[in-house]
């Protein structure tokens, strides 16, 4: 039985934004995410500085905090700098070694920032639900044994999967989208993906619905021990300190699970790519945000570091 001739591709082509109607407007994409980037590279670094030299945010949920904010940072630089170059007209070819590069990282640190936020869900919940023992539940080893973990997750789903896709022969070269993502990259194949499909939809499932889900009892039982304390003022205090973690959470799960649990028939170009921006350029910048605005005790460290840079 002859085995099929298929094309051997050697790099692919990203097709960006024109796809979908903003190719005349690149220059003005171009100088609003790299705002973003800027904003969102400073954001995170502010926030890692703060809590490292602020002996008063030397707590597991800043600990945290400080993981996610450096995991956010990866993220985005394994994005968003090629993406600004291709906006600007350099060029858009990636060669297959370095399109499963980015997807490794991409996938890595997508799926450890899922786990971490998992982990300052647990983290709320002992703090507000068993509060006597905090200091004793949540020790500097159980913080690191959680990040460890979170890591460890995002690297072996990204092996599992980036190994998975380009084991594919590919026929296309030109993916429709602004970095290596899975499905666009899969859709480049010669043959039927769909074991492939099924793999990324299982991944997906467990790396979302299942934090997603522990994410969510925390609430429940956080919410329930709330509505317990007897004074109002105790009642906001508490619903104060989840408030920034759970914005951050809707967001961030929100995106994700539109993108990647969503079923292949109602995937579109313009919709993917759409989406795809919100949780690649929006949701990091989102961290720092929320975190420096809503959040009273890192306002007062960024407070405190400013008055000793000026005195």
């Amino acid at each position: 039985m002859s085995r099929p001739n298929f094309t051997v591709v050697t790099e692919f082509i990203f097709e960006g934004f024109s796809i979908f109607g903003f190719h005349e407007h690149q220059i003005t994409l171009f100088v609003v995410f790299l705002m973003l980037y800027i904003l969102t590279l400073a954001g995170n670094v502010i926030i890692v500085t703060i809590i490292q030299t602020d002996r008063h945010l030397h707590t597991p949920m800043y600990f945290f905090l400080s993981m996610l904010s450096t995991s956010e940072t990866i993220y985005t630089l394994v994005i968003l700098p090629r993406m600004l170059s291709s906006l600007v007209g350099m060029s858009q070819f990636i060669s297959l070694a370095g399109c499963a590069t980015q997807m490794f990282f991409f996938v890595t640190f997508g799926i450890t920032n899922c786990f971490l936020l998992t982990a300052m869900g647990y983290d709320r919940y002992v703090a507000i639900c068993n509060p006597l023992r905090y200091t004793i539940i949540m020790s500097k080893r159980v913080c690191f044994q959680l990040v460890g973990g979170a890591c460890s997750i995002g690297l072996v789903v990204a092996m599992t999967q980036v190994s998975a896709v380009f084991r594919l022969p590919f026929c296309a070269s030109k993916v429709a989208h602004f970095f290596c993502d899975i499905r666009p990259v899969m859709k480049l194949s010669c043959i039927d993906t769909t074991v492939n499909e099924i793999l990324t939809l299982i991944i997906s499932v467990l790396v979302l619905v299942v934090p997603m889900g522990l994410v969510f009892i925390s609430y429940v039982l956080i919410i329930s021990t709330i509505l317990k304390i007897a004074s109002a003022e105790g009642r906001k205090k508490a619903f104060a300190t989840c408030a920034s973690h759970l914005t951050v959470v809707i967001v961030h799960y929100g995106c994700a699970s539109i993108a990647y649990l969503k079923p292949k028939s109602e995937n579109t170009r313009d919709e993917d790519q759409l989406i795809s921006v919100t949780y690649t350029v929006i949701t990091p910048l989102l961290n720092p945000v929320v975190y420096t605005l809503r959040n009273k005790e890192v306002k007062d460290a960024l407070y405190r570091a400013i008055c000793r840079k000026l005195s």
